[in-house]
């Protein structure tokens, strides 16, 4: 690539300013007054941070004694709203002469083709064309406009008119035919001219809609012990485990250390449970016959809703459980019902509701609130974001013999997951829809993110490589709220891009309207003091294991749950916003993340570097000032400590004319993105296990080694470093040591007999002097110090 393409290509990855036409601005003739355009610096709408839509809206109530066939002597009817080439029809409804849709149709202003709006009242055929029943037109010019909140138009009832329009015909319809904007309380659930070619259950997909995250609980269960439990072979006496089962997480307990029908364990298992509680805990309690047999000794079921919930970290009360007999087979088919009184399992179950349930990464957290709501605080901040449009998206599969894209975006922030409506074949849809959360937490992040609609009951193909009816990533932003500045609306241009087999690839831009307000300045600062997470993530930590674990289960479940809702958020959706493979390995972001390391250091190595020209004399006069300023610490110690605070302080008000104007974005050279070799983008998008050939997992396997190997040997010389340390008195070498113990008591003596200003001043006098007085040579200790033994002489 040619330098002028690379820095084209780098201008197309940032992020851009946008100055869209935001608020309410209505025609002359708008039922709000009539002086042309109104608009106000701070629109007092709900929609004032998009771009104003407007649209016609028919609302299509009802009709009544409509005629009958007179071969049939009934009618089967449906309405058809005709604008141009745009059609909407209602369903058809059998043998009624009286029917109801009470249905709604939007056609967008921008594609009119025409001034006259055609109602037409059919009746339905099975065979052949579908009978003229009677027609009602509409003069555009003469609808009127509604302003919310000005209440709904009230509808009218129509005389249907002949096909010629010359007379009347026997039958009404009640009708309502108005110009509102994107604001319309009818919007949501319209039918729109975009969704013309939509099939069947398809017409479903493409609403937007608000779904809200179910309501999580860690379960803890505590398994304490178990009596007069019995194995088959009662000759022999059980080694006991515990296995628990709640849908499709299964925990087991360590096994029993001793042989014994009384077995104890004392061992807590965390699961994740969903409200409402529609998975039961199962229990079995198995004993360990050989090493690939286990044997079921009693078993127990127990309903989530039946368990205490607490808020803090008191007992909970244990209690008995009786163990259910398990059959051994057909003969005992008809006992395995009874209850085993003689067997017992002792437990301490609670829903735990003070733990904040993790189902995203802590890295890109939105909510921390804990799952019981009476400990929850006043929020803090409002949040308003205005999806407006994407520009230039890539077709992502073909219809017709030619690429399209049905785009719709989702956003997710706390437990609000919003989804916008999805804009057909379009390479710059136009959302133009607003939505607002609460914000408990400023430190938080919310993650948008545009997909290919593929559920729409059409002949649609998937573009090679996407996966098959599946709804296709396009790209994804985040915005951390502590880098926006409190009520200021930042309209930008976000490039979607996307990690791709065949390497980074720009998919677009997502045009967004972003304002956070604050409620409360007082709350905002006072949380910069207090932990993230609820208090009980601290005083009673899970392990690392634990918290993994729980987190891909919360994530399992949320997709599951909002995957049956209708319109339904897909599981490929919930998983790429919730960054579900965020853990596995890459060596891109290994990469990526040495250099982040490398670059935290760049200050420190950039600050030695200048003390090493200073002791050097590179510069002479700034030597001189070095060692101005340092006699003047010395003379006066207790200046050195307000000195780096002011100068921290100068650094930080100088800083704050450079600080970022935008909201950070995905940054492809942070990422590792636009030099990373093919073969490595092919691993990180491997499946797990790999499906990859043997030779192809040979060589990763021995690139992986050689990585290692340098990070082993990383390891390894700190680790020698650390244990040449210890040797100083350790006596492993007798002379190093008594050499080390004899300077200690000359220094010990030195330093009490001088005053500390005057071995301050030696010591830097000698530290920064000229390259005349230096040797090329390590220093005494650095020689003394290499020469002391480590451990590393006894590895194998």
């Amino acid at each position: 690539m040619n330098p002028a393409a690379a820095a084209n290509q780098k201008e197309e990855f940032k992020l851009k300013d946008t100055k869209p036409q935001l608020g309410e601005r209505w025609p002359h003739g708008g039922m709000r007054g009539g002086g042309g355009w109104i608009s106000s610096e701070r629109a007092t709408s709900t929609y004032d941070l998009v771009e104003q839509m407007f649209y016609l809206y028919v609302r299509v109530v009802k009709a009544k004694d409509l005629p009958t066939n007179p071969v049939t002597g009934n009618i089967d009817p449906y309405v058809e709203v005709k604008l141009g080439n745009y059609k909407g029809k209602t369903q058809h409804f059998e043998k009624k002469t009286n029917p109801e849709w009470n249905q709604v149709f939007a056609f967008s202003k921008e594609k009119l083709q025409s001034s006259i709006l055609e109602v037409f009242v059919r009746d339905r055929e099975m065979v052949g064309r579908d009978d003229y029943v009677g027609k009602v037109i509409f003069d555009m010019n003469e609808v009127p406009t509604r302003v919310p909140p000005d209440s709904p138009l009230a509808p009218q009832w129509y005389r249907l008119e002949h096909r010629r329009g010359d007379s009347k015909v026997k039958g009404e319809v009640m009708l309502a035919v108005w110009m509102g904007t994107q604001a319309d309380e009818a919007f949501p659930e319209a039918w729109h001219t975009d969704a013309a070619s939509v099939q069947g259950e398809g017409v479903f997909n493409i609403r937007s809609k608000v779904y809200v995250s179910p309501k999580l609980w860690y379960l803890r269960v505590n398994v304490i012990e178990a009596q007069d439990v019995e194995p088959h072979d009662r000759s022999q006496l059980p080694q006991a485990f515990v296995k628990a089962q709640v849908g499709n997480q299964i925990l087991k307990t360590k096994l029993c250390p001793q042989k014994t029908i009384n077995p104890m364990w004392n061992e807590d298992l965390i699961f994740v449970a969903a409200e409402p509680f529609e998975e039961q805990l199962y229990l079995t309690v198995e004993n360990k016959v050989t090493s690939a047999k286990d044997e079921v000794m009693g078993r127990l079921i127990l309903p989530l809703h039946d368990f205490e919930r607490r808020l803090d970290h008191r007992p909970v009360h244990s209690k008995w459980c009786n163990l259910e007999k398990f059959g051994f087979g057909a003969l005992e088919g008809d006992k395995r019902h009874e209850l085993k009184f003689s067997s017992r399992v002792h437990l301490r179950v609670c829903l735990e509701g003070a733990y904040h349930v993790l189902d995203e990464s802590t890295m890109y957290i939105s909510d921390q609130r804990p799952t019981a709501r009476q400990l929850w605080k006043n929020p803090i901040g409002i949040l308003e974001v205005g999806i407006l449009s994407a520009q230039g998206l890539q077709p992502m599969k073909t219809k017709d013999g030619r690429g399209t894209t049905d785009a719709y975006c989702v956003a997710k922030y706390g437990q609000k997951w919003v989804r916008t409506r999805t804009i057909m074949e379009s390479f710059n849809p136009k959302w133009n829809e607003q939505y607002t959360w609460e914000v408990y937490d400023p430190c938080t992040v919310i993650t948008l993110g545009v997909f290919d609609n593929c559920h729409l009951g059409g002949s649609e193909k998937p573009a090679s490589g996407s996966g098959g009816k599946n709804d296709s990533r396009i790209g994804k932003v985040r915005i951390r709220l502590s880098t926006l500045e409190t009520d200021r609306i930042y309209t930008n241009s976000y490039p979607l891009l996307v990690l791709q087999t065949s390497g980074l690839k720009k998919m677009g831009e997502l045009q967004l309207a972003v304002r956070f307000t604050c409620l409360s300045l007082a709350n905002m600062i006072y949380l910069y003091w207090h932990p993230l997470l609820p208090k009980m993530h601290y005083l009673h930590p899970f392990t690392v294991n634990q918290l993994d674990s729980l987190r891909y289960q919360a994530m399992n479940i949320v997709a599951v749950r909002l995957g049956r809702a209708e319109p339904p958020l897909r599981k490929e959706v919930v998983e790429y916003m919730l960054d579900v493979d965020s853990h596995m390995w890459s060596m891109r972001r290994s990469k990526a993340n040495f250099f982040r390391i490398v670059s935290l250091f760049s200050g420190v190595i950039a600050m030695s570097k200048w003390l090493g020209d200073v002791c050097h004399w590179k510069n002479p006069v700034t030597s001189i000032l070095v060692h101005v300023l340092f006699f003047i610490l010395i003379c006066y110690p207790e200046l050195i400590l307000p000195t780096i605070f002011l100068y921290m302080f100068l650094i930080g008000i100088w800083n704050y004319r450079f600080r970022p104007r935008h909201p950070p974005h995905m940054d492809t050279k942070l990422s590792w993105a636009e030099v990373v070799h093919p073969d490595e983008l092919d691993e990180e998008f491997d499946t797990f296990p790999t499906s990859k050939a043997q030779d192809v997992v040979r060589m990763r396997y021995d690139r992986l080694r050689s990585v290692a190997g340098r990070i082993q040997t990383v390891v390894g010389d700190m680790a020698t470093q650390g244990e040449r340390f210890l040797a100083l008195l350790s006596w492993r070498d007798p002379r190093a040591t008594s050499l080390f113990v004899i300077f200690c008591l000359i220094a010990a003596v030195a330093l009490y007999v001088t005053p500390f200003k005057i071995m301050a001043l030696v010591a830097g006098l000698f530290w920064l002097r000229h390259p005349r007085f230096r040797s090329k040579l390590p220093s005494v200790p650095s020689n003394f110090f290499r020469r002391l033994p480590s451990r590393a002489d006894s590895m194998l």
